[in-house]
Parts: structure tokens; C-alpha cells; sequence
């Protein structure tokens, strides 16, 4: 590196990374694509490599990019941190608040709740973000991130925001032509509808009894269920179920309205499935941010009030 990197460019670096193009990053800083290109390039020269690899039609980072952002969001992250602590932010939260979420949760939970977050404090900035399959925990992309199941590493905090339960729904249209199953075993033979997400065995539903006598003891069953669709979409599957074409396995989160108006049915109900209990997962130098410490807070208690 040729010369120190000032403190005012990590987050020029970090907007430019986020926007995807040197457009959208000057309509975000308010500036014109030339002064951001322009800007670009002195960084660029004072770090002395190439951060960013462009064409006429995309720009993307260069490995050097890469490990430039990396470091960059975490200073920023540790400066506003640091902030916080020493009292110059006062008692409210401040600062950029990245949240990353599952598409279909985030997008019918996360986001309403963010909405109302950020009338209540609105000196803070949230940035969601959705995706397919969580984030790594490792990587330091996001302040929280909405995780489901218990998390595998423990390097990071886990604070369980709602309880959650996963049940086997289906349409009554589709149960009125093909019956409902009594026992795990008969799923072989319906229609199941599987999806496609993180890292869980891909079509196997693993289910206990739980009533009777010993269920706490009872031994849960493996079932390969098969179909004739499948999804990475949680909103797409519980759509393909509304509308009769077959057997769903899906949070109670996603389906409680349509159980409850009748759409769907819940098949075997007195077998139950492996929890997969909501969590919120930050690093522990977070545990300082006042503004994790508000959302975390807040988004426990809005899920608490809208559980199912």
C-alpha cells in the first residue's frame, strides 16, 4: 500500500461496494458518476492496487477489493461501536445497522418490523438484506442476521427471539382426491412438496409422535418424500400447497393464516417435528452496540406479539 488510506474513504468504498455500479453509487452519495469514478481512482492509486474491475455494464470487486471491504465494514462498524461506547452517540441508537434475513420470513416478518424500528429510532440507518441461504457466520457482511435452528458456531451470539415449529400442511382439495395420511410411512405414497434451502438433508422429514405415553421418549421417524415439485422459495411452496398440489412441510409462521381460514389443513398432527426455533446471531463485539442492542430487543418483542 502506497499511502495511508483516510478514514472518510471507507465509507465511500463501502456505499460503492453496496450499490453494484458507479451509477447507483453516485444516485446513493448524491454526487455525479464521474466524481465517483474519479474518487475511485485516487483511492485506487493511494492503496496501490485495483479494487474494482469494471466494464461498460457491471463492476465488480477484484480479490484486493474483497479483502478492502471486508476491513473497511469492520472499522466502520468497530468506529460507530466505539462511539456508542463513550457515550458521544448519547443513550439513543446511531449508526448503520446491516440485517440479513431468509427471503421468505424476512420478507413477510423482518421487513414490517424494520419499518416500524425505524420511526421508533430513526437516527439509525438499517440495510436488509434477503437471501436464499444464510450468510456464513464468520463473515463480518452483517451486524445480525435471522437465523433459524440452533447455530452451528458458537464464535458467535445467539439470542433465541420466537419460538417456531415446522408442520405438514396440505389443501383440502388435495386431501378430498388423495386421502389423508395416518402414519409417517404413507407420505411415501402423496405428492409431498420439497424445498430446497441451507444446508438440511434435501427431502427428508424427520417426525416423533408426540402424544400417548412415552412420546418424549419416542423415537423420531425418517421419511424420503417424494414430488413432482420442488423450490429454494418458502412463499412459492406454501403457494404450489394453497393450490392442491400436494403435502408441504413449512414453519407454522409461514402457513397460521391459511390454517386458520380453512385454506389448509394440518396432516398428522400428532407427530411433530424437529424445532427450528428463531434466532438472532451477531459477533460478540456487538453485545456493545446500542443499536443491535434495540433492534434485537424490538424484533423479539414484535414476533413474541405476532406469534402464531
Amino acid at each position: 500500500m502506497k499511502h495511508a488510506i483516510p478514514i472518510a474513504d471507507l465509507p465511500f468504498f463501502s456505499t460503492l461496494a453496496a450499490c453494484g455500479s458507479l451509477t447507483a453509487a453516485a444516485r446513493e452519495l448524491g454526487i455525479t458518476p464521474p466524481a465517483v469514478s474519479k474518487h475511485l481512482a485516487q483511492l485506487e492509486a493511494q492503496a496501490g492496487v485495483a479494487l474494482v474491475s469494471r466494464t461498460t455494464r457491471r463492476m465488480s470487486l477484484t480479490a484486493e477489493g474483497e479483502i478492502f471491504l471486508a476491513h473497511a465494514r469492520r472499522i466502520l462498524g468497530e468506529l460507530d461501536d466505539l462511539a456508542e461506547l463513550i457515550g458521544r452517540a448519547g443513550t439513543a441508537p446511531k449508526g448503520l445497522l446491516r440485517v440479513n434475513a431468509t427471503l421468505g420470513f424476512g420478507r413477510s416478518h423482518v421487513a414490517p418490523v424494520i419499518s416500524r424500528f425505524a420511526r421508533a429510532y430513526p437516527d439509525v440507518e438499517v440495510r436488509l438484506s434477503l437471501t436464499v441461504d444464510p450468510p456464513p457466520l464468520t463473515e463480518d457482511a452483517y451486524d445480525v442476521c435471522i437465523r433459524f435452528g440452533a447455530p452451528p458456531d458458537a464464535r458467535v451470539i445467539a439470542r433465541r427471539i420466537a419460538d417456531n415449529r415446522r408442520v405438514l400442511v396440505a389443501s383440502p382439495r388435495y386431501l378430498k382426491a388423495r386421502g389423508m395420511p395416518r402414519v409417517p410411512a404413507e407420505l411415501t405414497r402423496h405428492d409431498c412438496i420439497t424445498i430446497r434451502q441451507g444446508e438440511e438433508a434435501y427431502g427428508v422429514w424427520r417426525l416423533t409422535l408426540a402424544q400417548g405415553r412415552g412420546a418424549r421418549t419416542a423415537r423420531p421417524e425418517s421419511v424420503k418424500v417424494r414430488g413432482p415439485l420442488t423450490t429454494n422459495d418458502g412463499g412459492i411452496a406454501v403457494r404450489w400447497a394453497l393450490e392442491g398440489h400436494g403435502i408441504l412441510l413449512r414453519a407454522e409462521w409461514d402457513v397460521a393464516a391459511d390454517l386458520k381460514a380453512g385454506r389448509l389443513v394440518h396432516v398428522l398432527p400428532q407427530y411433530r417435528t424437529p424445532d427450528a426455533d428463531i434466532h438472532a446471531v451477531y459477533p460478540p463485539r456487538h453485545q456493545i452496540s446500542a443499536r443491535v442492542r434495540a433492534f434485537v430487543e424490538y424484533l423479539a418483542e414484535e414476533l413474541r406479539n405476532a406469534a402464531p
